[in-house]
């Protein structure tokens, strides 16, 4: 039998590929190596497990036993026919992206806070422009929708910079992290949204998550809040955040993911007033610590895959996480 591994990340450097190749053939596997997904499609039938991203994948794979995902989000593989193999494992990579989006999280919130938008324009037509009136962190209430991996590094960056107090969003109502204040469930968030200055979203895509932030939500808001979105574009009701920016009900917002990418030309966003858009790059495998810490976690699994160990990481293809 052929015992074959599919890796597809471009993002592997040559030490990395080789290691993957020494831990696989030192237990008698074939590792082959795809530069995209269609590259590797054709070795999908007959792989035993694969690491990368997309559904086509899984889709293919009748045969596989495991599937490790280069992304933390899953929602791609939720899908009636996103895996051909009903008994296929699949895993994620949740613990590699919390750093990067934790950092641009608390780049774009500064960004808004310190008006460096508007400072830029000024600039731009040599326009010496001074006063624009600024926020803190300091003495502010965040909010924080989610509490893994990601709202947790946002969490204890923005402790550090001594918010009134840090609320996190859970369905247990509890975390282990003591950056968060205190913890509150989802039927409850919406007395903690009127006092929230920082509203940050880090939300999985779920069913229960889809329009999380919904437009009666987004009214709770004072008109002085921020809201930032680094979790899933679906978990937004997209046009009601536009409505509440457009008539000055709420301050100002960013956004890294959409309910549809690449963000359509057409789409109002793009002319919205106090919105900071960035094209889903937050959590992209750009950095070198990203890429070593996402290698790490699957080469762990591999280990475990091929002692016959239990893997760890594994979706929860229920709760979609």
């Amino acid at each position: 039998m052929n015992k074959k591994i599919v890796i597809v990340n471009p993002a592997l450097t040559p030490d990395q590929q080789g290691y993957i190749r020494q831990i696989a053939e030192e237990a008698g596997y074939n590792v082959v190596f795809c530069a995209s997904n269609k590259e590797a499609l054709p070795h999908m039938e007959d792989a035993l497990a694969a690491y990368g991203r997309g559904a086509e994948l899984t889709a293919a794979g009748k045969n596989l036993e495991w599937f490790h995902s280069v992304s933390a989000g899953v929602d791609a593989y939720l899908a009636e026919g996103a895996i051909a193999n009903p008994g296929m494992i699949l895993t994620n990579s949740s613990g590699a992206y919390g750093v990067t989006l934790a950092e641009h999280t608390l780049m774009v919130t500064l960004e808004i806070l310190r008006r460096q938008p508007e400072y830029e324009r000024a600039i731009a037509q040599k326009n010496w422009l001074k006063g624009l009136r600024q926020k803190t962190i300091k003495g502010s209430t965040v909010t924080i929708l989610g509490t893994g991996d990601l709202g947790t590094e946002i969490a204890k960056r923005f402790a550090a910079f001594e918010p009134d107090q840090v609320i996190g969003v859970n369905r247990s109502g509890s975390s282990r992290c003591h950056a968060f204040t205190r913890i509150v469930k989802p039927e409850k968030v919406e007395k903690v949204l009127p006092e929230t200055d920082i509203l940050v979203m880090a939300l999985p895509g779920t069913p229960q998550t889809y329009h999380f932030m919904n437009r009666e939500r987004i009214a709770l808001l004072n008109s002085e809040a921020v809201l930032v979105n680094v979790g899933r574009g679906n978990a937004l009701e997209q046009d009601a955040l536009a409505q509440a920016l457009r008539e000055g009900k709420l301050h100002a917002a960013a956004l890294d993911v959409f309910e549809k990418e690449p963000l359509p030309e057409e789409d109002p966003l793009w002319s919205c007033p106090n919105l900071l858009i960035t094209p889903h790059v937050a959590g992209n495998l750009t950095a070198p610590y990203t890429v070593e810490k996402n290698v790490e976690i699957f080469c762990s699994n591999l280990k475990n895959f091929l002692e016959g160990r239990p893997l760890m990481h594994i979706v929860d293809r229920n709760r979609g996480y």
